[in-house]
């Protein structure tokens, strides 16, 4: 067994232990997976506009303050529980994003136009309140394709790791993900 399937596996059986109520388990969950949270959260803050922007180590804790008050969720492996913390990072950037919004009512705020190559690179100037509609919008037409998205931009899944998230194939997910940029780009344009 290598070093990278090991702790892979390790992960998910302290993620198991942890579902089962074992409260230790998350503790020693949280100095695992610490790093790659941080690694996530700093993607994230990188393509976050603005003054209002959280350090990555803020994001890491409120996310994981939240990700400790799922107590109903059956973690099933690390890519699960990834993508979960996906998810709930997604949900603290684009709420900070709507309270900066309401607070400034437009002030100071340039519309910048979606543009496709944004949305793999990370690139600043994507308007998340945006692309959070747009991304609520997919998700009423194509479920899979905004997970995908919402993997690979806001958690900074790689193709296979969005692959073993979502259980179908790397090539799917390629194609899926080419589709939802450019649906993405033509939402945002209107």
């Amino acid at each position: 067994m290598s070093d990278k399937t090991r702790p892979a596996g390790h992960i998910t059986e302290l993620l198991i232990a942890w579902s089962d109520g074992r409260r230790e388990a998350g503790e020693d969950l949280l100095a695992l997976v610490y790093a790659e949270l941080r690694l996530l959260a700093s993607r994230y803050l990188r393509r976050e506009p603005g003054a209002h922007k959280l350090e990555p180590t803020e994001l890491v804790h409120e996310a994981y303050m939240r990700l400790i008050d799922q107590r109903k969720v059956h973690w099933r492996n690390r890519a699960h529980f990834y993508g979960i913390a996906a998810q709930i990072m997604r949900r603290i950037l684009v709420d900070r994003a709507r309270a900066h919004g309401a607070g400034k009512r437009g002030a100071g705020w340039e519309q910048v136009p979606f543009v496709e190559d944004q949305l793999p690179s990370g690139a600043d100037g994507v308007d998340l309140v945006a692309l959070d509609g747009a991304l609520a919008r997919l998700a009423i037409v194509d479920p899979r394709q905004a997970r995908i998205v919402e993997l690979r931009y806001f958690g900074g899944l790689t193709i296979d790791e969005v692959a073993e998230v979502t259980q179908i194939s790397a090539a799917t997910v390629v194609r899926e993900w080419t589709v939802a940029k450019a649906w993405l780009r033509s939402e945002l344009a209107t």
